[in-house]
């Protein structure tokens, strides 16, 4: 029902909808007045001063087909679609890809190094190493700027405010 959750927590979801609005929407449309709103998600950098170069259209491209992600959006874009809603306070953003960067070639290694994977399920194995491929070229998206992760926080305004 409208209105009935006291938080809205939100964590690595956006980038796998398909309408960014919807899912914003539906999110505020449960908030209840007052209510916080916590997001993080991975997000592309915002191209819309400096466009995409070959190079970055194609590791995007890589990134969606790989993982099957209908696309990424930015963190202004999200912001957009949030205040859009004119049901939030000030939205507060950040991009939290210095202090998660570590985490993608962490991933990796505790994948790689855990031998019972290999001994025991030797296909799914096999589909750690292609997924370590990937998680490595996420890292380097992030690293160069590409790949932000978005974190937001707003409150849901109360109806007479």
């Amino acid at each position: 029902p409208d209105n009935s959750f006291d938080i809205v927590w939100a964590c690595e979801s956006g980038e796998h909808m398909p309408d960014k609005e919807a899912y914003i929407n539906e999110m505020m449309r449960v908030l209840k007045p007052g209510g916080k709103f916590v997001m993080a998600t991975w997000c592309q950098r915002d191209d819309r001063e400096v466009p995409f170069d070959k190079k970055d259209k194609r590791d995007l491209r890589f990134l969606y087909e790989e993982w099957t992600h209908p696309y990424f959006i930015s963190i202004e874009a999200y912001e957009e679609l949030i205040d859009a809603t004119k049901s939030m306070s000030s939205v507060k953003t950040a991009d939290w890809c210095e202090p998660t960067i570590a985490s993608w070639r962490h991933s990796i290694w505790v994948g790689v190094y855990d031998p019972r994977g290999f001994i025991f399920k030797p296909t799914k194995y096999l589909k750690c190493a292609r997924d370590a491929y990937c998680l490595e070229r996420m890292h380097r998206a992030f690293k160069r700027g590409l790949m932000e992760y978005g974190m937001f926080a707003a409150t849901k305004a109360k109806k007479d405010e």
